[in-house]
């Protein structure tokens, strides 16, 4: 049985767990050839699945609605393939106590309440306060590494979400703090973003409406 997805697939779920993002990011998230992600959105944009929007210059895709139902069948029908439905059921149910914690690191790494200010932004003036939240970051890096591996083992497409998260830990610890929380780079906060995106997509879940 092949846990491989489909280059259709692949390209509308990109599309979706990125929210936002031009060609050649798009043909980039799974390694596919550009020209041929390029005419995949074309058709889907053809069938109303996906929309380009171009602004001051730059331009990319995103899904509509119809795209959102699209993609969830499609991912549906995969797990459904593969047996793999339990599993990554169990695997989310994991993941949610430390999307928990890594919202707190992120929060924590963006603001420093003092005693008159709750909301004071973290000016990164206190080592011992960052460092504290990137041993955090350290631990829920820990604990990632085993729920990739067997989220990998389900389907392919989910490799690479703890090694990149790895990478981006490593680069904060190296004094790039950016690569936290920015939304511009392949940070910590963006790596974990997509893992979340792509659990809910794939086991059908409103994001709203989790517990």
């Amino acid at each position: 049985m092949t846990r491989e997805s489909s280059s259709g697939l692949l390209v509308l779920h990109a599309v979706r767990i990125s929210g936002y993002a031009d060609t050649p990011a798009i043909a980039h998230r799974y390694g596919l050839d550009e020209t041929k992600t390029k005419q995949a959105l074309r058709d889907g944009q053809a069938r109303g699945w996906v929309e380009h929007t171009a602004f001051a210059g730059t331009g990319g895709w995103s899904l509509t609605e119809s795209g959102r139902a699209e993609n969830e069948r499609r991912l549906a029908a995969e797990l459904a393939r593969v047996g793999g439905a339990e599993e990554v059921r169990g695997i989310y149910r994991e993941f949610l106590p430390l999307n928990a914690l890594l919202l707190r690191a992120c929060t924590d790494w963006q603001l420093r309440p003092t005693a008159g200010d709750r909301l004071a932004v973290n000016d990164h003036s206190d080592p011992a306060w960052d460092a504290r939240i990137l041993d955090e970051l350290a631990a829920i890096d820990r604990e990632l590494t085993p729920l990739a591996e067997r989220l990998g083992n389900v389907l392919t497409r989910f490799r690479g979400y703890d090694t990149r998260f790895t990478t981006a830990l490593a680069r904060a610890r190296a004094g790039e703090g950016a690569w936290v929380d920015r939304t511009d780079v392949d940070s910590c906060h963006r790596v974990w973003f997509e893992l979340h995106e792509d659990l809910i997509a794939t086991l059908g879940i409103d994001r709203h409406a989790e517990p």
